[in-house]
């Protein structure tokens, strides 16, 4: 897997494992930067490609394999 960057993140696809409240292909609709924004990302916003469910989480959880994947599998 690629390193992950969080200043990329934004439209980023993405694949749960498992799925998660039905859906399994999520989108990166939105990041959200700590207070004060020099501090770098806090949390980001997916919503799910079929439902348009949003799921806000900390940005590092994407890195873990047995969570997500990179892209729509």
């Amino acid at each position: 897997m690629n390193p992950l960057q969080p200043k990329k993140l934004l439209l980023s696809k993405w694949t749960a494992v498992a799925p998660v409240a039905k859906n399994k292909h999520f989108l990166v609709s939105k990041v959200i930067a700590c207070e004060p924004p020099l501090q770098g990302v806090e949390a980001i916003e997916l919503e799910a490609v079929f439902s348009k469910a949003v799921i806000r989480m900390d940005w590092r959880l994407l890195r873990d394999p047995a969570l997500w994947r990179q892209g729509w599998i």
